[in-house]
């Protein structure tokens, strides 16, 4: 007895320890949280700009958030919206002399890199300079390294510039060897999304609206790194032919990079433009720092606001958190803002390649229902195709960059056929009972007869019909004009433009302009939405297992390079009724 009331005793001690220190820990996150470091930014100072982190639209930068979303450390993800406004602030910032770009691998779309790129030309003409650095340039890296005055590189380093290139994996062999086959019903000769489960090479279709889209936008690449560097766009694609970047003793030659020098010589040479002894260290600030430093001259503040709704991610059903677009969430901030009188104007920030069909018709309702009331801009990001195109038509005016991914205006329905698995490769037989003729008609174990799926079709045909009319509504087009360029096909935004599909390039920040003037505001502040979790919200999600977008994050931090294939068969597990996908994601190293 004696034993067990020690052995109780020890337990109960531990756990009231145990918990005054998980008390404390709470608290000290909450303090940091809660309470900002003032960033004083020291004369003649250096903006030190890394940006080796995912980049999103945005992000709850709330340590105590960013720890219960599985992001322990900062360097994980990057806003983009943040890094915007850090570098509008550092143009005009008295004690920021230059910017620092120190560059290995990015990760970004080529969109996202536009709109920093475009910030970045922005800031020099403050007169200020931009150096940029790496040890290994990859693509992605070297177009945003590419707008700096001066581009260096270790002598030792790794530089590969040999275009661009799209690859498609097909499973359908692979499907056919398990015993399962994908029944597919679209409409669109383009809708490629589903031809790896129908076929094993690209179709004529397929092939022509890649190369059209990916050579879209590598002359984009190619156009802006000719217009910095001074080097022709036909000098530049040779380059990349004949991958003389590969020899590092050829880069100052070519004209692609300024010089190979080591990291302690590129201080040196920073100290010396900046008038800085060669004995004393460099003031500098990071751009992760930054963004706590104090802005010196500070606007009015004002009643009126512009609303910018970010939707990131694929489109789903239901009440997703941050990282999908779901029906309902995304609904409600729209519905949020058109009902909130101080709100002027909507800004629909969309970076999506589609999803649900009927998601996206309930969000096309709600900012429909907003256009109609209040100014509605669209503004694009890497991606806004099918069901992410779908959700921007009703907008009054659609802005996308020109390496903006966006149209594939189709549908279709897909429904996997196991029998053969089940009955042949398994051994299960199956029998059923029905009270009607169609009872089983979307059963898994009963392929589709041929009026079953007469039935889907007309579901298909009817819902891009009710597409095509959407859009050419919100453009201002008839049925016949966009039918023309739909088909599922997918455009680049410098294609769309002259398309019509959209109205102007921009990023976020000249369709937050462009949104304000619309609704003819001179002052106005910005309203983000929607509203990012609150940390004790992040706890309760964590403790019901409410957090599908930790999930994806530490899957990815685990799986690296194969991440991509295991969200594809996710996605493709969760397809429920008609979809509007874009075909696949493009990588660009």
């Amino acid at each position: 007895m004696k034993n067990f009331l020690t052995s109780l005793l020890a337990t109960l001690t531990g756990l009231v320890i145990m918990t005054i220190i998980v008390f404390l820990i709470f608290m000290g996150i909450i303090s940091a949280s809660t309470s900002k470091e003032v960033v004083e930014v020291e004369e003649n100072s250096l903006l030190h700009a890394r940006f080796n982190a995912q980049i999103l639209d945005r992000i709850n930068e709330d340590p105590f958030a960013l720890l219960f979303s599985g992001n322990f450390m900062y360097d994980e993800i990057m806003g983009l919206d943040q890094i915007l406004k850090d570098l509008d602030k550092a143009k005009t910032d008295e004690n920021i002399k230059g910017i620092f770009m120190n560059l290995r691998t990015v990760d970004a779309g080529i969109a996202t890199l536009g709109e920093i790129r475009d910030a970045m030309l922005d800031f020099k003409e403050s007169g200020k300079f931009i150096y940029a650095f790496s040890e290994a340039y990859t693509q992605k890296s070297y177009y945003l390294a590419s707008v700096a005055d001066s581009v260096f590189m270790t002598p030792g380093g790794m530089f590969l510039f040999n275009g661009m290139s799209a690859t498609v994996m097909f499973y359908k062999n692979a499907l056919e060897k398990v015993g399962v086959e994908m029944q597919v019903i679209r409409h669109g000769s383009y809708k490629g999304a589903v031809e790896p489960f129908l076929r094993d090479d690209l179709s004529d279709e397929n092939r022509e609206q890649i190369e059209s889209y990916v050579g879209a936008i590598w002359g984009k690449i190619v156009e802006d790194i000719s217009m910095s560097r001074d080097i022709s766009v036909e000098k530049l694609n040779q380059i990349a032919d004949d991958l003389a970047t590969i020899d590092a003793a050829q880069l100052v030659e070519t004209g692609m990079i300024d010089g190979l020098i080591y990291y302690d010589e590129l201080l040196s040479m920073m100290k010396e433009k900046m008038g800085v002894e060669e004995k004393d260290d460099l003031n500098s600030v990071s751009l992760k720092r930054y963004k706590d430093a104090p802005v010196k001259e500070k606007k009015e503040y004002s009643r009126d606001k512009v609303a910018v709704i970010y939707a990131m991610g694929s489109v789903v059903d239901g009440n997703a958190g941050e990282g999908y677009i779901s029906s309902e969430r995304i609904s409600k901030a729209i519905r949020k803002a058109r009902r909130d009188k101080s709100v002027k104007a909507i800004v629909f920030r969309i970076n999506s390649g589609g999803g649900s069909g009927m998601a996206s018709d309930v969000i096309h309702r709600e900012v429909l229902l907003a256009a109609k009331e209040k100014p509605v801009v669209a503004s694009m990001g890497d991606v806004a195709a099918s069901g992410g195109y779908y959700i921007a038509a009703p907008a009054d005016t659609i802005l996308a960059s020109p390496g903006t991914i966006t149209g594939s205006i189709g549908v279709f329905g897909m429904f996997p056929n196991v029998r053969e698995l089940v009955t042949e490769k398994i051994g299960v037989s199956t029998d059923v009972v029905k009270t009607n003729k169609n009872s089983n008609i979307l059963s898994p174990l009963d392929p589709l007869d041929p009026e079953e799926r007469a039935i889907i079709q007309k579901m298909i045909d009817d819902f891009y019909i009710k597409f095509v009319n959407l859009v050419a509504d919100g453009r201002g087009k008839t049925y016949e004009e966009i039918d023309a360029i739909a088909g599922g096909r997918v455009w680049a935004g410098s294609n769309a433009l002259e398309l019509g599909l959209i109205d102007m390039y921009g990023g976020p920040e000249k369709s937050i302009e462009v949104a304000a003037e619309m609704a003819g505001l001179e002052g106005y502040r910005i309203q983000a939405l929607p509203r990012l979790e609150d940390p004790m919200t992040a706890i309760m999600k964590q403790l019901t297992g409410g957090s599908m977008a930790k999930a994806d994050r530490l899957l990815k931090r685990e799986l690296g390079a194969s991440y991509p294939y295991y969200k594809k068969l996710q996605e493709i597990r969760d397809m429920q009724g008609i979809q509007a996908v874009m075909p696949y994601e493009i990588e660009l190293h």
